[in-house]
This record gives C-alpha cells, sequence and structure tokens, in this order.
C-alpha cells in the first residue's frame, strides 16, 4: 500500500509541477491574496514584496524561458506508473525504478525552478531581500509549529489505535 502511495504521490508531484510553472507564466502575481501566489509553498515566495512593474516583467519574462527550456510533462511515464499501480499482481520492483525514474525527473524540474528563483531573488533590491527572508522566517516558523504539534500528536494516535485493536 504504501509503495502504491509512493507512485500516486510521484505522478502528481510531475503534473503539478509543470501546472504551477504554467500558471506563473501566465498570470504572474506576486502580491498576497491573488492566486498563483497561494497556489504552493514555493509559489508565495515573493508574498507581501511590492515589485516593481520593471521587476515584474523581468521575473516573467525568466518564468517564460524557464518554461520554454523545460521538456513537457512525460505523460507515458505516468501512464506506465498507472498500469503497474493497476495491474493484476503488483510488481515492487517495477513500481519502485518507475517512481525513481519520475522522482528524479521532479528533481531536475525543481533544481531548474530553484535556479530561476534565485535569479528572481537577485532582482529584489536589499530592502526587499530583508522583507522576503523575513517573511520566510515566519512561514519556517510556522511550519516547526504544525510539525511539533504533529508529532505530540502521533503518541496519541498509536495509542487510541493500539486500544482499538
Amino acid at each position: 500500500m504504501r509503495n502504491v502511495f509512493a507512485a500516486v504521490m510521484a505522478s502528481t508531484l510531475a503534473l503539478s509541477a509543470h501546472s504551477q510553472a504554467a500558471e506563473v507564466v501566465n498570470s504572474v502575481n506576486w502580491h498576497p491574496n491573488e492566486g498563483v501566489a497561494q497556489t504552493s509553498s514555493q509559489g508565495h515566495m515573493f508574498d507581501g514584496i511590492s515589485l516593481t512593474e520593471h521587476q515584474r516583467q523581468q521575473m516573467r519574462d525568466l518564468m517564460q524561458q524557464a518554461m520554454r527550456k523545460q521538456p513537457p510533462v512525460n505523460v507515458s511515464e505516468i501512464e506506465t506508473m498507472h498500469k503497474l499501480v493497476t495491474a493484476e499482481k503488483f510488481d515492487e520492483t517495477a513500481v519502485r525504478a518507475q517512481a525513481e525514474k519520475m522522482a528524479q525527473e521532479q528533481v531536475a524540474r525543481q533544481v531548474e525552478m530553484a535556479k530561476v528563483r534565485n535569479q528572481m531573488y537577485h532582482l529584489l533590491t536589499p530592502e526587499q531581500q530583508a522583507v522576503l527572508n523575513q517573511k520566510h522566517q515566519q512561514r519556517m516558523d510556522q511550519l516547526r509549529e504544525v510539525a511539533r504539534m504533529q508529532q505530540g500528536a502521533m503518541p496519541m494516535l498509536y495509542s487510541s489505535n493500539r486500544s482499538n485493536q
């Protein structure tokens, strides 16, 4: 079951990364609460940063260049994974190999997007960079709090499951 979940997640990640990049190119919105900026943890990198029109255009251009370089989503890989997941007999080795192949493609896309975000970051003024870093720290603090709460909930879940058996 864990392998099926991993396979489905790999497929989902591959599609979501490509569609997220396409959304960013089609509607560069670096203001809070305006669409794309709220779609993912990476999508809101520039929330709360007031950009000049020139910066916005430069970022749009960077994203368009990245999209042109990025290979299209490999539908055959997703289809292969689907066939493996729905096969009569589960082949863990084949699923693992397919998931690793898809994960490697995803890593390559993430590296390319990180490179673009780095270029975007360096388009910011030092003041804008300071605001961005402050907002990033706030998000990290929130994530740490969520992680801490989840860790605290795990022993309770485990003990309640043990009592139900």
